[in-house]
């Protein structure tokens, strides 16, 4: 996969795509882990949210980048 694209004639790198899946990729995981109840087991929720998300953006970014 190359390292940047075209869009609107400015080149944007691979890996902000990443960034845009693993956002929503995250928003759906999320959402169902708090109707699930895993939140009230975690001693700190944005903390759980943010390593999540920072664990789903390096998967993402080394599948890009691979």
């Amino acid at each position: 996969m190359p390292r940047e694209f075209a869009l609107l004639d400015a080149l944007v790198p691979t890996l902000f795509l990443a960034f845009l899946v693993s956002v929503v990729s995250h928003t759906l995981l999320d959402r169902i882990m708090g109707r699930c109840g895993i939140y009230r087991h975690v001693w700190h929720p944005p903390l759980f949210r943010l390593s999540v998300f920072v664990c789903i953006f390096g998967a993402f970014g080394l599948l890009v980048l691979r």
